[in-house]
């Protein structure tokens, strides 16, 4: 099989890609993450996608590079990481009673030829209307202040929606498997196959 690299140093992407039983190294790339003047949350998610597999190339000159970024996205405002308690409850005042839309960015980089494949999936959330004090014990109880969106679905952060809608829900969590499982085999690697 061939070196197969994770561009991340996200511990969330770290265990969705363990989920498929192969081997992987991971390297954080160290790129600029501001989006440019007027770019979509789509476009911003695929672009950073790409730079954080193209920022490890050289590092890793013959290998299968992984590159993933994730923008939310509620009533046309990108939301990012909150880094604080206070933002994230601020991020969730807003988002409450809103859908929230994950743009996950996919790249899949063959270092050696240059080939890259770029994706970027979608994935809505559909908040409950919360009250103050639920948000405030949520991030209290979860400390979401490193998650776009200031929520960890694969914890209590279920609590907070009415639905969701989406082809995968690891998507959501930052690494669409069934669609990176689908591009690995145009690079020749199966993780049912072990090649």
């Amino acid at each position: 099989m061939r070196r197969l690299i994770l561009a991340s140093s996200s511990p969330y992407r770290r265990a969705l890609l363990e989920k498929l039983h192969m081997p992987f190294d991971r390297a954080s790339p160290h790129i600029n993450e501001e989006a440019l003047p007027g770019e979509t949350a789509p476009a911003l998610a695929s672009r950073l996608a790409r730079e954080k597999a193209g920022a490890l190339s050289e590092q890793f000159p013959d290998a299968v590079i992984i590159g993933s970024d994730q923008v939310a996205e509620c009533n046309g405002r990108q939301l990012g990481k909150p880094g604080t308690p206070q933002n994230a409850v601020a991020q969730l005042q807003l988002c409450s009673g809103q859908p929230v839309t994950f743009h996950t960015g996919l790249c899949v980089l063959d270092s050696s030829s240059g080939k890259h494949t770029t994706v970027c999936e979608k994935f809505t959330v559909y908040f409950r209307d919360l009250e103050c004090r639920e948000i405030e014990r949520y991030v209290d109880l979860e400390q979401p202040i490193d998650c776009a969106g200031s929520f960890k679905v694969e914890g209590l952060g279920i609590a907070l929606f009415e639905k969701m809608e989406g082809n995968d829900i690891n998507t959501l969590i930052g690494l669409p498997l069934i669609r990176l499982i689908k591009i690995l085999k145009q690079y020749g690697i199966d993780p049912l196959k072990g090649t």
